[in-house]
């Protein structure tokens, strides 16, 4: 539902229409708060805290990857990911005035989102194999040996690098979109809702209660494995 269209008539009358489920912005927003108290309860020292913030990001990172195959168009990675193709024509349209308009996420923004899920999925990954040596230890942790907990460790740290990295350029992009495009990119991202041209039919959008029984089994399947390591 979120295809690349024409960038013809751009400046045409545009509707307000909803593009962005619930479950995906509370998504957005509670991963970039857990992501930031992962930081502070690093660098602070607050181990165990950090251990149980990181598995909560897994949880939620796995939830999201389950959502982007049974969720809402513009949620589901059939409905953002495209071929080199139309990630060469959407690149090309942003030279112009008006890139060409999408519902959800644009082919560059679709690769973005699939480069963040596995940084963070290599970052929280790792860190369950990860230990300090004193008294906090991942719950995966003995399922290795010390020689590869090591390298666990490095990818830890390794991964939040690039984690960083990749975060400046989406919130660059953002940036670039609201004031250099005069697109804003952010606020549907809360409000749920954007401003688009006709010829682009509203995504379907699923059932906030199935995003909520899909989380749940997630979050008890994760909770009974490490229970029963």
């Amino acid at each position: 539902m979120n295809e690349v269209g024409s960038n013809r008539g751009a400046v045409a009358t545009l509707r307000k229409i909803r593009v962005w489920d619930l479950p995906v912005r509370l998504f957005h927003w509670v991963l970039v708060a857990l992501l930031v108290a992962l930081y502070l309860t690093g660098e602070y020292g607050w181990l165990d805290l950090h251990m149980k913030l990181g598995q909560a990001v897994l949880v939620l990172v796995i939830w999201r990857v389950l959502w982007g195959l049974v969720g809402s168009d513009t949620a589901r990675f059939g409905g953002f990911l495209r071929g080199p193709g139309a990630v060469l024509a959407y690149a090309r349209s942003l030279l112009t005035p008006h890139p060409l308009p999408v519902a959800g996420h644009n082919p560059l923004g679709g690769l973005m989102v699939i480069a963040l899920l596995l940084a963070i999925l290599a970052q929280a990954g790792s860190g369950l194999f990860t230990t300090d040596d004193i008294v906090v230890e991942g719950p995966l942790y003995h399922l290795v040996s010390g020689k590869t907990a090591s390298l666990m460790t490095t990818v830890h740290h390794y991964a939040f690098d690039v984690l960083i990295v990749l975060a400046v350029i989406h919130v660059a992009a953002a940036l670039l979109y609201l004031f250099v495009k005069k697109e804003n990119l952010i606020g549907p991202m809360v409000t749920g809702s954007r401003p688009l041209p006709p010829q682009l039919p509203a995504p379907a959008l699923a059932s906030p209660l199935r995003a909520l029984i899909l989380l749940m089994i997630v979050a008890g399947a994760w909770i009974a494995f490490v229970s029963l390591i």
